[in-house]
């Protein structure tokens, strides 16, 4: 699963942000490919407005 982060993180909530940065993505353009898991997909699911995520 590939993630790219396509909107700022400032104005975000604290755990969103905190989410984000466990993904790796701290600025917008960083792209980072992890495990299709449960963990992951949750994660995903709480920045998901902030995101695109291609199944690749």
């Amino acid at each position: 699963m590939t993630i790219k982060l396509v909107k700022s993180l400032i104005g975000s909530k604290k755990d969103q942000i905190a989410t984000a940065h466990a993904l790796g993505l701290k600025k917008i353009g960083d792209v980072t490919t992890q495990p299709d898991n449960p963990q992951t997909k949750g994660k995903v699911a709480k920045i998901i407005h902030l995101v695109e995520v291609s199944e690749a």
